[in-house]
């Protein structure tokens, strides 16, 4: 039987207290530039927490490469850590091999630099099994359609037997919906998101990020 797709509600680490108890299956927290408050904001929220883990950095690789090792150090659970590039990977690979965490690899929409970061932070001795792709995608509209192409080609050449992607694909596709100016609309934004997820969904993506509470519930629904 085919594993179901896992949703994760991200939340911004200095607006999660509130929701931290939402539903979902994995609960993300995405961190900002500003280190010392992010690090003393997680502390106190980690032992409310009793979900899986997410932890997405601030985006800036050089508050990230300081940022989540610092994070990996307070975990106590393995967790999904994120997120990895080109030009921050040999900074983090350690400390996610230390902890026996799950790194997320994102590439700009190409299946042969997706496959080569799986090769580069694999030689560094991070297993295979605990890396999810993320092929970097738009919202739901400009550029939606060639991240879809990509997200498919890398499914078929996995299960056509390349190990280098052969693993789950992760999307962040509602992340980016979520900043359009359409998505101002309460309810616009939710079914933006909703149409998002299925999207990638059907794409192949094992893990898919949401951003508002009630598109989880709604998506379990239609399960």
């Amino acid at each position: 039987m085919k594993d179901k797709v896992k949703y994760i509600l991200e939340l911004s680490i200095q607006k999660a207290k509130n929701q931290i108890n939402e539903d979902c299956d994995i609960l993300g927290l995405k961190f900002t530039e500003d280190i010392e408050k992010g690090i003393e904001a997680f502390k106190k929220l980690l032992p409310c927490i009793d979900k899986p883990l997410m932890l997405i950095g601030s985006g800036d690789d050089e508050i990230d490469i300081k940022l989540l090792p610092e994070l990996m150090k307070l975990i106590d659970r393995e967790c999904i850590i994120g997120i990895a590039n080109e030009k921050n990977y040999k900074q983090i690979v350690p400390d996610v091999i230390k902890g026996n965490h799950t790194l997320i690899i994102r590439t700009p929409i190409d299946i042969n630099l997706a496959k080569e970061m799986n090769i580069l932070t694999s030689d560094m001795g991070l297993p295979l099994d605990k890396i999810l792709i993320d092929t970097d995608i738009g919202g739901l509209g400009y550029g939606f359609e060639y991240g879809y192409s990509i997200m498919e080609k890398i499914k078929l050449e996995g299960k056509s037997g390349d190990k280098y992607l052969n693993m789950p694909i992760i999307s962040f596709a509602t992340e980016e919906t979520a900043k359009t100016k359409e998505a101002k609309d309460k309810d616009l934004s939710l079914y933006l998101e909703l149409t998002s997820a299925a999207a990638v969904k059907a794409a192949g993506a094992e893990y898919i990020v949401l951003t508002n509470p009630q598109s989880y519930k709604t998506l379990k629904e239609l399960e």
